[in-house]
């Protein structure tokens, strides 16, 4: 049984993708002057022609102009698939306005997805050869995207799905062991940082009996230092004490707005409050004329 709220989800996209003919798209902004001269589009023709599309292009119904949809995302896919000839292309339409555009709901892909791409391709029988043309790297950067994964567990796949991983910081990983694989991988998405760098300081800082014996072996005389640690478990509480921070000081500083409006506009200006504490409490009436007099909080 569907709940009341249920009934009131609407979905951003249609479920299922439809062919459109190309010539009934239209660009909502045209393509720059000269754009089909750079590597970035010969790239993308290049990998259109060998592997086909792999991802659906995004458009919207075009309410000025009838039967016909305005491109949200792919204008170099449908620029491509235009010079090769293709009369028609998968599409998956928005049910949103054209301001609500896919680009801004996205990420980019992440060295997972496009490991997965890799794969996916060559499960619909594209070569290594023409994968490594279309991408325009060697065929030994192509075997070893496909080995992207190969000793990383399931769960740090997903948490690293949509990060901006990079490939060596999956190569520092294969040399954990699960556990501190997903230990490792936590810890850089707390901190937001997932540079090579970072990984191989806490590969480091790894025990022995939590390293693969291959790394084991070749880290046997690598003691952990303690220091190491100590700046690990400092790097994460400096990070949780900085969002805690950040998070407070909207309020608090509202609140010392507030405060300071009160103490300036109404309690230093009743002259029988500031008879009374010059008489009875001069320091108090010394720190209220501070705080009333303060312009901008010190940045340190």
């Amino acid at each position: 049984m569907k709940s009341p709220q249920s009934k009131s989800i609407r979905l951003g996209f249609e479920r299922d993708c439809i062919e459109i003919p190309l010539e009934k798209l239209r660009y909502t902004v045209e393509l720059p002057t000269g754009i089909k001269e750079s590597i970035t589009y010969r790239q993308i023709r290049s990998s259109v022609q060998v592997i086909g599309l792999v991802e659906p292009i995004v458009v919207v119904l075009n309410s000025s102009q009838r039967d016909t949809f305005l491109i949200l995302d792919g204008r170099m896919r449908v620029e491509a698939l235009r010079d090769l000839g293709v009369q028609q292309a998968l599409c998956l339409i928005s049910t949103d306005d054209e301001g609500y555009t896919y680009n801004k709901r996205v990420n980019r892909l992440s060295v997972v997805q496009a490991h997965r791409m890799i794969v996916r391709a060559a499960e619909r029988g594209v070569s290594v050869k023409q994968l490594a043309e279309a991408l325009n790297v060697s065929t030994d950067a192509i075997r070893q995207k496909f080995r992207l994964l190969d000793g990383i567990c399931d769960e740090v796949v997903m948490l690293l799905a949509e990060k901006p991983a990079t490939y060596g910081m999956f190569h520092v990983l294969k040399q954990m062991k699960p556990f501190r694989q997903i230990d490792v991988a936590q810890s850089m998405v707390n901190l937001n940082n997932y540079s090579l760098k970072l990984a191989n300081a806490m590969l480091q800082n790894t025990p022995i009996e939590q390293l693969t014996e291959r790394a084991a072996a070749k880290n046997q005389s690598t003691v952990p230092s303690e220091a190491i640690r100590r700046l690990e478990r400092e790097l994460a509480s400096m990070q949780s004490d900085t969002r805690l921070l950040e998070e407070g000081y909207g309020p608090a500083s509202l609140e010392l707005e507030i405060n300071k409006s009160y103490i300036g506009e109404s309690l230093l200006e009743n002259a029988a409050v500031v008879r009374w504490l010059a008489k009875t409490h001069p320091d108090y009436l010394q720190q209220l004329q501070r705080i009333a007099n303060i312009t901008e909080l010190p940045t340190r």
